[in-house]
């Protein structure tokens, strides 16, 4: 366990949530994923941001402070400090008035003005009035409110179908939604009806029909780590489809998930069964048919008959994410393909992941982005980035903060 703590602190938070676990960044992303136009990307021109088609055609000119894809026939722009909405021929269909602004899911964006937040719908109505202290976007037809502390969630109407009574609650997968009252979890229907008991000192949520759940773990002070106690797994009649005797588990990817037992690690499937002997001191979830594995210090990955098909002899690693996964030997990272041939050299300080065709790395302290070829397409010259997500990465350069597009260029926020 405590392995697996120290890599969390090192891994990024991004492939934390891609593996599995309750993280902000899964949270964050529910709900808001609908596209309404393939290949959509942001750009950047004269310190001001637009959006670009597939074929790299203006859909909106560079003139806001930010823009979002569209998402839902509508784009959420911002310009002199705050967000509305425009439809695809840019007329601004809801005024810009609002100090935040998300996506349209499922026909209503959340929005945020002097600290509260509600909804509105596609002509600008405010149909879920600003009240709440915070608010998820919609998923599975219902929202995750917040208010003075209690959580509990609303309809389209704005019905409180589920009351705000909960100490934390996580928006519904797959049908059930976990909550959290009085340090114990369990799981809500949409009715609300709790359909598993709030027993469990954690519960993840449901993915592939089943969710990890502990019992006998506790957490640190703030809430966030557990220790001790036994894992396993429910589906959701709330039965103990896979016994709760493991010391920890991801929750389930491609059919497999990995567990931890005695300090060692394998994988097993939906049944239970141990299909990868728990072997490894250390191993991350499926991504893309290929399983990141560490023995005695060394990394490599397997695959779901765990046979070792890029040997472990690194000295660490990333999984794989379109297609390369960035690998460490001695001091220098570089990227392999799923046949384990160095595709980009080994030379930099440090490596990330490929989003969107490009990935950060690190040389002399300086970070800039590599294509898929190697090409250093942004030059190696910020203090620290992010990764690219819509056309756009976050990027520090001595005290300012902002963005880049990939075409390398930037846009930087004046200092409030």
């Amino acid at each position: 366990m405590k392995k697996m703590f120290l890599l969390l602190a090192v891994i990024p938070a991004f492939l934390t949530a891609a593996i599995g676990g309750h993280t902000a960044m899964a949270q964050a992303g529910t709900g808001d994923n609908k596209d309404s136009i393939e290949g959509q990307r942001r750009y950047i021109h004269n310190n001001k941001m637009g959006l670009l088609d597939k074929d790299g055609v203006p859909l909106i000119p560079a003139q806001y402070e930010e823009v979002r894809i569209f998402r839902e026939d509508l784009s959420a722009v911002k310009s002199g400090g705050q967000w509305g909405f425009i439809d695809k021929t840019g007329k601004e269909v809801i005024p810009l008035k609002y100090g935040y602004a998300w996506s349209f899911s499922e026909g209503l964006a959340r929005v945020e003005l002097g600290g509260q937040w509600g909804f509105t719908d596609k002509t600008g109505k405010e149909v879920i009035p600003l009240k709440y202290d915070f608010a998820w976007g919609f998923s599975e037809d219902l929202a995750l409110v917040e208010l003075g502390g209690q959580w509990g969630f609303i309809d389209k109407t704005g019905k409180e179908v589920i009351p705000l009574k909960y100490d934390h609650a996580w928006s519904f997968s797959e049908g059930l939604a976990s909550v959290k009252l009085g340090g114990k979890y369990g799981f809500l229907d949409k009715t609300g009806k709790e359909v598993i008991p709030l027993k469990y000192d954690r519960a993840g949520f449901f993915s592939e029909g089943l969710a990890s759940v502990n019992l006998g773990g506790k957490v640190n002070l703030g809430g966030k780590v557990e220790l001790g106690g036994k894992y396993g797994f429910l589906d959701k009649t709330g039965k103990e489809v896979i016994p709760l005797k493991y010391d920890y588990a991801w929750s389930f990817s491609e059919g497999l998930t990995s567990v931890e037992l005695g300090v060692k690690w394998g994988f097993i499937d939906k049944t239970g069964k141990e299909v990868i002997p728990l072997k490894y001191d250390f191993a991350w979830g499926f991504s893309e048919d290929l399983a990141l594995v560490e023995l005695g210090g060394q990394w490599g990955f397997i695959d779901k008959t765990g046979k070792e098909v890029i040997p472990l002899k690194y000295d660490h690693a990333v999984s794989f994410f379109e297609d390369l996964a960035s690998v460490k030997l001695g001091d220098q990272w570089g990227f392999i393909d799923k046949t384990g041939k160095e595709v980009i050299p080994l030379k930099y300080d440090y490596a990330g992941f490929f989003s969107e065709g490009l990935a950060s790395v690190e040389l002399g302290g300086k970070w800039g982005f590599i294509d898929k070829t190697g090409k250093e397409v942004i030059p190696l010259k910020y203090d620290d980035v992010g990764r690219f997500s819509e056309g756009l990465a976050s990027v520090k350069l001595g005290d300012k903060h902002g963005f880049i597009d990939k075409a390398g260029n930037e846009l930087f926020r004046e200092k409030p």
